[in-house]
């Protein structure tokens, strides 16, 4: 077999504020002979008018996704107020992307069509027979659309078995206006969707740290288009919430949040509906889908370290060191890592396991959206074998 060259993926980040030298930097070490395709994250911060054209000026044609974060995952470990970068190597890798213009009138149609238009597009390229064996979907989404349930259902039913996983657009707990990028431009009420074909060896993964406790809360009230509970067990949401934390209503925040998530059952397995912030009315907005007569379970934390490490490391067992290994890590979780005094020890394994990527605003995996998790894909240093 031959040797797989350095090139297969490379990643870069700048933290440069001006935009142009950012792109500049970003294509200096990106840019090779069989560059293909390129895939970012980025900071709130940067004015993204000016980041959208100094990128099209530095890459040209070259095909560009991305969308804006909650923090991003460089080869420094956590990192905020920059800009990171994937580039994928043609010969080892084929992708297709396509913009949702309007994520509130995709219809199955629309998802049957996109699916079908990805899938020729990699066949046309050809570096790996197109199947769910050696093809996997990221999913890129506004953040704030309130529409990504709706969005990756219908998606996955024109997906059938392909893989799909991805991250939601944050913009640093601004909670203002969340972005995804194409030809040359950001959007909003958008979504990215690219297919990726791959000759080399990949696993895509979905985990989290969270475990139920025996407590119960009933969803009672809700306006399931807004994802805000106006009611918990008959009371005012927010005041239900702070008594099953102990915690004054007055002291609810992101921390807080983090540290004591609710979740929905789903068969056997626990999906994390992450609270976005009190309101006034003491209602709870959530970054997930809430609805009326859902049961919410408390669940307790256990080490998000030690999780990260030994779910990654089992992956490196079966696949071997990776090339890179793409996050779309849950902004909560971070902030968690944060106020645990944990981010030089959580950057020291991001690093270890060549993890790249961003924080978001709510996690997809499989049709479905979650939060509280990390979702992604490590990428191997091997030829995918045909199966």
């Amino acid at each position: 077999m031959n040797a797989i060259p350095p090139s297969a993926v490379v990643t870069a980040f700048s933290d440069a504020r001006d935009e142009r030298l950012a792109a500049g930097e970003l294509a200096a070490k990106l840019r090779h002979d069989h560059l293909g395709c390129v895939l970012f994250f980025c900071s709130i911060d940067y004015r993204l008018d000016r980041l959208a054209g100094a990128l099209a000026e530095a890459f040209g044609d070259l095909p560009l996704c991305g969308c804006t974060s909650a923090g991003e995952i460089t080869s420094r470990g956590y990192d905020s107020g920059t800009i990171v970068a994937i580039g994928f190597d043609r010969r080892f890798f084929s992708v297709g992307a396509r913009l949702i213009e309007r994520l509130d009138g995709f219809s199955l149609a629309d998802a049957q069509q996109l699916t079908d238009s990805l899938l020729c597009e990699c066949r046309a390229a050809s570096v790996a027979r197109v199947d769910a064996d050696n093809t996997f979907v990221l999913t890129l989404l506004d953040g704030l659309s309130v529409n990504e349930e709706l969005v990756l259902a219908t998606l996955n039913s024109a997906l059938g078995s392909i893989t799909s996983l991805g991250g939601s657009a944050g913009d640093d707990y601004r909670l203002s206006g969340t972005y995804v990028y194409s030809d040359g431009a950001f959007h909003s009420n958008a979504a990215m969707v690219l297919m990726i074909n791959s000759a080399l060896d990949f696993e895509v993964f979905s985990f989290h740290h969270l475990r139920p406790a025996t407590v119960k809360l009933v969803v009672t009230a809700a306006d399931a288009e807004r994802r805000v509970v106006q009611e918990l067990n008959a009371e005012p949401a927010a005041e239900a919430y702070a008594r099953l934390v102990g915690v004054p209503v007055a002291e609810l925040d992101d921390v807080v949040f983090a540290r004591y998530p609710l979740a929905v059952r789903i068969n056997n397995d626990y999906y994390a509906r992450s609270i976005q912030r009190v309101n006034d009315d003491l209602s709870l907005s959530f970054y997930c889908a809430v609805e009326n007569g859902i049961v919410l379970t408390a669940m307790h934390t256990g080490s998000i370290l030690d999780e990260l490490d030994q779910t990654l490391s089992d992956i490196e067992e079966r696949l071997g060191p990776a090339w890179v290994t793409l996050g779309c890590d849950c902004g909560l979780r971070r902030q968690e890592i944060e106020a645990d005094g944990t981010v030089d020890q959580a950057s020291a394994l991001l690093r270890r396991h060549s993890v790249v990527g961003f924080n978001t605003y709510g996690e997809q995996f499989n049709g479905m959206h979650i939060n509280q998790t990390m979702t992604g894909v490590a990428i191997g240093r091997r030829q995918r074998s045909r199966r």
